[in-house]
């Protein structure tokens, strides 16, 4: 065969193939068929004046290069001058070389055919293949004789080829026959041809990836092939990939990005390219796309998965569509509408795009509208979903009008409505609307609207009855909602939650759950350690119900990493511990307290827990508990019993001496232990306590500087309270804590400290030559409140800066 292709080749020419092909002849070639000027076969004969016979295109251009050179016109051959250059037709010389063109074409066509097997050289088969390339881009009529051969199957078994040039030139050529012929892309069509194509998408060799690519392009023009080619499992996965590839040549990924937009003529290959991350057809289809369009498409669009970048465009490209669209009557319109604006509104920067594209509105009146119009409740349970996304702490909803009489979503009537809702509707709706309102009540600008319709509805008791909600999200929802209303209804949660009903009980149940640390745990216990601390009405109902041993076991489980952490177990345990801390401010008034103090040693727990760094909160709390009971300190150290003088040192005192007694608490006067009377010494914790003065948290230095301040309190001694804090190296901490003025009640606590301290002779004289700290006395005087500036004047008398004669505050103790 290769023989046959060889030798129709007139080799000084093997530089152009299709002019190889045209010398290649099976007949011998006539010289009359051969055009003088372009010594190719003639497919337009046509005689001049003097019976010569040329190319009518050949003939054309030669005559008129004589013109534009200013010459006659003469003959090409006898270069004779003509009088005429009228053309005349040789139909019957055409007719006679169309008839020998057809039989050549006929024979090369049997030879390609014989070439177009798999056991074929692949000289032969490349042969054939470039032939069939020649004589289609020769004729579109020629493709008619292509498909009739019933060449294209065989070009299509040549994709099986073991030879990449084989599989890259059948690529090559079934482009060329498809082009502009409907019905041989029809036939391309059957079979697997179109996933043996797709196949091609993600070879390694680059060549076979272009060719495929540039065939399927061709192939897509056809809409009946578009939805075949996308219903070929991965090819819009693929095709997509290669459009953001930045391995691909540009041609490459151009003809991926073209066929595409040919794909996106079927509905179904737009769905598929969402999934796969080209979402423009798809929201192009949501603006301009016919009614039932818009509805399919934006319920598709809902069921996407979205990442948060992609969730921003979305509602900038379509958001007020889809908002107009949940507008109209139609309930499958408004579902649709509903669940795509569902997917787009759980990021915060998308919800701020969608607050500003008008969706409160027709949300909140979709939510509250009952009768004939209102949504199924399913519907609702969507709405309630999208708004609890909306409700983004840092946007100010006070300034969003919900309708023309300006009500805003934080109104009082529009809260009524929402407490309404949660108080007659199912968990799953509940759930949602209580999350609006933990989100609202998140934020400072707008939880005291929040606070106020609460009060004034009367739903406190309602809100706090879920906290015994069988579902976990019900429960999480309503207690985050009541942890955010506890600072300003703290004494009125602590009244519902020492009710009748079992609340409380419930709450501790949650708490110390014998699980891994939980969010609801987290947000239960915090609940609790924000309601009042000196509410001794809940600290007697925990006591009897015996919450605080139950307390004292996670904080310690928690401590020993016996319990499973997480991202929650920071605000758990400061929780913990604070609820822990409110018994000790019932140790004055209630024995039990006291009793369960000492019996878990809690003096001891609270000092290590002072070492939880990085958890202020818990650091915070504990030294506050300290302070509470080294208070204590003082009344229940034990003075020893002195025994009875003899009779003589009775009569006459100088002949008895007092008796040493050994052992003795230096700053209580008795004997002192750590569990039973909560001395801070004995427990070591000074030397803790002043290293916390040092924390950036200007709330754990006013607990621990609040402790350290029991040491120089009225009933205890003052003089050895300032050693031990010397020896503890606590007195430049203290002198810093007053010079930062980091805040009203540390400079507050910061002077009362300092003039105990000045009170030492020695203490008074060293820091009388700091220049900085009269300036922060001096400062404290005139510009702090009354007691301070009182406690001020005298620290100021101690460093010799005012006479101790001047009295400009009446004593007060």
């Amino acid at each position: 065969m290769a023989e046959s292709w060889d030798r129709s080749y007139d080799h000084a020419c093997q530089s152009d193939e299709s002019y190889n092909f045209e010398r290649m002849h099976i007949e011998p070639i006539y010289d009359a068929f051969v055009c003088p000027l372009t010594k190719q076969v003639m497919r337009d004969p046509v005689n001049i004046e003097n019976g010569h016979t040329f190319e009518r295109g050949a003939i054309e251009k030669w005559f008129r290069e004589c013109r534009e050179s200013g010459r006659k016109p003469v003959c090409p051959l006898t270069l004779k001058e003509l009088r005429s250059t009228d053309l005349n037709p040789s139909i019957a010389l055409r007719n006679t070389i169309e008839e020998w063109s057809a039989r050549n074409d006929s024979a090369q066509i049997d030879m390609a055919r014989r070439s177009l097997t798999l056991g074929s050289s692949e000289s032969d088969t490349l042969q054939a293949l470039t032939y069939i390339d020649h004589i289609c881009q020769k004729g579109r009529s020629n493709k008619h004789v292509i498909r009739n051969a019933e060449l294209i199957p065989m070009i299509v078994d040549m994709l099986k080829s073991s030879s990449r040039k084989v599989r890259c030139k059948a690529l090559e050529t079934l482009r060329i026959v498809a082009e502009d012929d409907t019905d041989n892309k029809e036939i391309m069509a059957e079979g697997d041809t179109v996933r043996t194509i797709v196949k091609f998408l993600s070879h390694e060799l680059s060549k076979e990836r272009e060719e495929a690519v540039s065939l399927l392009y061709e192939l897509s023009k056809s809409e009946t092939l578009c939805e075949k080619i996308g219903a070929v499992n991965g090819a819009i996965l693929i095709l997509v990939g290669m459009t953001s590839s930045n391995s691909e040549n540009v041609l490459t990924v151009e003809k991926a990005d073209r066929t595409l937009e040919n794909l996106e003529r079927c509905e179904k290959n737009v769905r598929q390219m969402a999934e796969n991350g080209r979402l423009r057809p798809l929201l192009r289809l949501i603006l301009e796309g016919p009614p039932e369009t818009k509805v399919s498409m934006a319920a598709f669009l809902g069921e996407l998965v979205l990442s948060n970048e992609v969730k921003v465009f979305v509602a900038r490209s379509v958001g007020s569509s889809l908002v107009n669209l949940m507008r109209s009557g139609n309930v499958q319109s408004r579902e649709a509408a509903l669940k795509a604006l569902n997917q787009i509104s759980s990021h915060d920067a998308s919800a701020v795009i969608l607050i500003e594209a008008g969706i409160l509105p027709p949300l909140v009146k979709d939510l509250f509208t009952v009768g004939p119009n209102q949504l199924p409740m399913r519907l609702k349970e969507v709405s309630a979903t999208i708004l609890a996304n909306l409700v983004n702490p840092g946007y100010d909803f006070d300034s969003v009008p919900l309708g023309p009489d300006h009500q805003t979503l934080v109104s009082e009537d529009i809260v009524h409505n929402l407490l309404h809702l949660i108080s007659n509707t199912g968990p799953a709706i509940e759930c949602k609307l209580l999350q609006v309102l933990v989100g609202l009540t998140s934020s400072p600008t707008t939880v005291l609207y929040i606070v106020a319709a609460i009060k004034s509805s009367g739903a406190t008791i309602s809100l706090v009855q879920f906290i015994e909600a069988p579902q976990r999200d019900l429960r999480l929802a309503s207690i985050k909602l009541l942890q955010n209303l506890s600072p300003h209804m703290g004494q009125e949660l602590a009244d519902a939650l020492r009710g009748a009903a079992s609340q409380l009980g419930s709450l501790i149940g949650i708490i110390t759950e014998n699980t891994g640390i939980t969010e609801e745990q987290a947000a239960a216990v915090g609940l609790l350690a924000d309601l009042p601390e000196r509410d001794l009405g809940l600290t007697r109902q925990m006591l009897d119900e015996g919450a605080f041993q139950l307390i004292i076991s996670r904080v310690i489980r928690v401590r020993q990493r016996e319990t499973r952490g997480g991202r929650h177990l920071t605000p758990y345990l400061g929780g913990l511990v604070k609820v822990l801390a409110r018994l000790t401010f019932a140790l004055p008034d209630e024995a039990g307290a006291l009793a369960l103090c000492c019996e878990h040693d809690l003096a001891a727990v609270f000092i290590e827990l002072l070492h939880c760094d990085g958890q202020d909160n818990v650091q915070m709390a504990a030294a506050m508990a300290l302070e509470n009971l080294s208070q204590e300190s003082k009344n229940l150290t034990r003075f020893p019993e002195l025994p009875p003088q003899g009779f003589c040192a009775s009569i006459f005192p100088c002949f008895g001496n007092p008796p040493v007694i050994t052992g003795l608490c230096k700053i209580h006067r008795g004997t002192c232990s750590l569990k039973e009377t909560f001395c801070l010494l004995e427990g070591h914790a000074v030397e803790k306590l002043v290293a916390l003065l040092d924390h950036t948290n200007e709330k754990v230095v006013e607990a621990s500087l609040a402790a350290l301040s029991t040491l120089l309190d009225d009933g205890v001694d003052t003089a050895q309270g300032v050693a031990v804090l010397c020896e503890a190296e606590g007195l430049q901490p203290i002198l810093d804590v007053l010079l930062e003025k980091r805040t009203e009640n540390l400079r507050r606590r910061a002077v009362w400290v300092m003039e105990r301290l000045l009170r030492t002779e020695e203490i008074a004289y060293e820091v009388s030559g700091n220049p900085n700290v009269s300036t922060a006395l001096v400062d404290a005087f005139q510009h702090a409140d009354f007691r301070t500036r009182q406690v001020a004047e005298r620290a100021l008398k101690h460093i010799d800066k005012i006479p101790n004669f001047s009295g400009v505050f009446a004593n007060m103790g």
